[in-house]
């Protein structure tokens, strides 16, 4: 029987505290009308922006989670991926689109690595080799400009100009993925602000789309980012329409976050800011790169 509503499965970890991986999949996409199976890859008492926090790797339950919904037959409109907890959880992954993969399917990887030229505390330099296999496997890529220079061994450089930039994003699509979308793209001649660099290997169309910097970092806003445009994908936005639905909808919870007294490791307001996700596009920012 046809599911009624989109389903994605969304192979992730669950953080309790601080709005990130699951915790942020979820409403987002559940919002935008999309049905969420979770397949969770670590439990975490905090995300990783947190210190001592407790770590629990699901690797070896995995396998079984995946083999009874093999035994239930379930279909999925999408898979997509974020942080996993091993390396060893790369092969599972692999494993689990290959199985489920069927035509016109969308499968998204956002490469969760690391942020500012470092990777992520949980993470060893193993899950860089893995995860360059695992986007060969992708419809989709989300890096952000730290884990497109970890999965192409080329330095980190926060003053990287936009035509470095789409000189990698090339290189990341010669991969595998039809899509390739860089986050947190510095623009040196803009002055405060960054940008969002998509490329789409079929057309060879480069896509921007810019955004104004506040000075606050907001952990969880990639795994927000990735969500939406996954779910606009899925409702049938085009590429640039995704990238702009996802910029404004970050810039929004930023901005209705950034004014408060708060600890910005919890991340963004999302409960905040929701309800737009129900909405349009209400302004197109996004350009064509030569």
């Amino acid at each position: 029987m046809k599911n009624p509503v989109k389903r994605v499965a969304a192979i992730h970890d669950l953080s309790g505290f601080g709005r990130a991986s699951l915790t942020v999949v979820m409403p987002i996409l559940s919002t935008m009308g999309i049905q969420v199976c979770p397949l969770p890859t670590a439990v975490l008492s905090t995300h990783s922006k947190f210190t001592e926090y407790h770590f629990v790797d699901l690797t070896e339950h995995m396998p079984e989670i995946i083999r009874h919904w093999k035994d239930l037959g379930l279909e999925f409109d999408a898979i997509y991926s974020g942080f996993l907890g091993s390396h060893r959880q790369i092969a599972i992954v692999i494993e689990f689109i290959e199985h489920f993969r069927r035509d016109r399917q969308l499968v998204v990887v956002d490469p969760v690595l690391g942020d500012d030229g470092v990777l992520y505390g949980p993470l060893s330099v193993d899950m860089i080799d893995e995860m360059r296999s695992l986007i060969a496997f992708a419809d989709v890529i989300t890096p952000n400009l730290t884990e497109a220079a970890l999965l192409l061994d080329r330095p980190y450089n926060p003053k990287v100009t936009v035509n470095e930039v789409k000189d990698w994003i090339v290189s990341l699509a010669g991969k595998g993925p039809q899509i390739v979308i860089v986050t947190s793209v510095p623009e040196i001649e803009q002055g405060k602000k960054t940008s969002v660099i998509a490329y789409n290997n079929k057309d060879r169309r480069f896509w921007k789309v810019m955004c104004e910097y506040l000075p606050a970092n907001y952990p969880g806003t990639g795994d927000a980012f990735a969500s939406v445009v996954v779910g606009s994908l899925l409702q049938g936005d085009s590429l640039p329409i995704a990238l702009d639905r996802a910029v404004q909808f970050i810039s929004l919870g930023v901005r209705a976050t950034f004014g408060y007294s708060y600890d910005t490791k919890e991340g963004i307001l999302l409960e905040r800011v929701l309800d737009n996700l129900r909405s349009s596009v209400q302004i197109c920012s996004y350009e064509i790169l030569d």
